[in-house]
């Protein structure tokens, strides 16, 4: 059994931990939560929870009792979202020290995402994990700080989005050669990353639902080039792999910059947040990378049967190709929805 009919067979196992139903990645939507002070111990408060099935994510907005309403919260409900908007008064000492709740998140997958805005000009930006869910007020906050929470987002959004990696794990299953792998991914990175900074910075706006189902198309697309392989035939994406990751790793980035719009920019510090958040992506993306080689590497050490191959290859690109197109089609219904 040579290395192509080994590592396709690896394929099976993959399709098998994406096609885990789409709830986990849905609920792993942050939550959000924007205080901006407009006059001197006054804030307008945006508090976001995603909806999943319909249903709201059973996490609460728990503000401490020495925050007074002005304005009552009034709420308005999104097809993916529960938006709520209400003014408070914090009196003359401000924000500072005071303790922000978030009640059931310690029951979820998900975080919340808190951003200050503050009169003086400063803003600052926090990750409010499961473990821990409430968060301090502070006046300040640094760099690190900003950089820590984009970078985590990045990182998670790359490790939960099954469909960017459903498709790199497709061109890895194509590129067989080790220098040329190394030139395909970094096509693909410098390509996202061009779109991704692109549509995050308003250059250009695609909607969601189109760019989402075609990328669902790029991974069927690469479905249908393992399948010629397989059989000898000519591919242009085996001859190109570079230039189609580099095609391909455009749409995929507006993909990207659809879930940082979700998270949004901290005003000030949007180069620093793009940034972080875009490394958080190459990170979580190299991770997947090396795990697919270690077990490539674990793969050509079994003694596996000489039929094996005879099944695996058919069975990996038909997975691949199924998952795609099942995507695919229901993208397609949310054109309409």
């Amino acid at each position: 059994m040579n290395l192509f009919d080994r590592v396709v067979g690896c394929a099976l196992l993959l399709c098998g931990v994406l096609a885990t139903p789409a709830t986990i990645a849905h609920e792993s939507r942050p939550a959000y939560l924007e205080i901006t002070e407009t006059s001197a111990g006054r804030y307008d408060v945006l508090w976001r929870t995603p909806v999943l099935a319909g249903q709201r994510l059973p996490v609460a907005l728990l503000l401490p009792s020495e925050l007074r309403n002005i304005v009552e919260p009034a709420e308005r409900v999104l097809p993916d979202s529960i938006v709520e908007r209400r003014v408070i008064t914090a009196g003359p000492n401000g924000l500072a020290g005071q303790r922000i709740d978030f009640p059931g998140l310690q029951t979820t997958i998900t975080d919340v995402l808190v951003r200050v805005a503050q009169r003086d000009g400063t803003h600052w930006t926090a990750l409010v994990k499961p473990g821990q869910p409430w968060i301090e007020m502070r006046e300040r906050q640094g760099v690190f700080a900003i950089t820590g929470a984009y970078l985590s987002q990045g990182v998670q959004h790359i490790l939960l989005g099954f469909d960017h990696l459903l498709f790199v794990f497709a061109l890895m299953l194509i590129v067989r050669n080790g220098w040329t792998l190394v030139k395909t991914i970094t096509a693909f990175t410098i390509a996202h990353s061009i779109t991704l900074a692109l549509a995050t910075l308003g250059v250009i706006h695609v909607p969601a639902p189109p760019v989402e189902a075609t990328i669902a198309l790029s991974i069927l697309l690469l479905a249908t080039e393992i399948a010629r392989m397989s059989r000898g035939q000519p591919s242009v994406t085996s001859r190109l792999p570079w230039a189609v990751a580099f095609c391909f790793g455009l749409l995929h980035g507006l993909g990207f910059a659809g879930a940082l719009s979700e998270i949004g920019l901290p005003q000030g510090d949007v180069p620093l947040a793009l940034l972080s958040f875009n490394v958080g992506v190459e990170l979580g993306q190299l991770a997947f990378v090396a795990v697919v080689l270690v077990l490539r590497a674990v793969v050509l050490r079994l003694p596996l049967p000489r039929r094996a191959a005879q099944y695996a290859q058919p069975a990996a690109y038909y997975a691949i190709g199924t998952l795609s197109a099942f995507w695919f089609f229901d993208r397609l219904s949310g054109f309409w929805t």
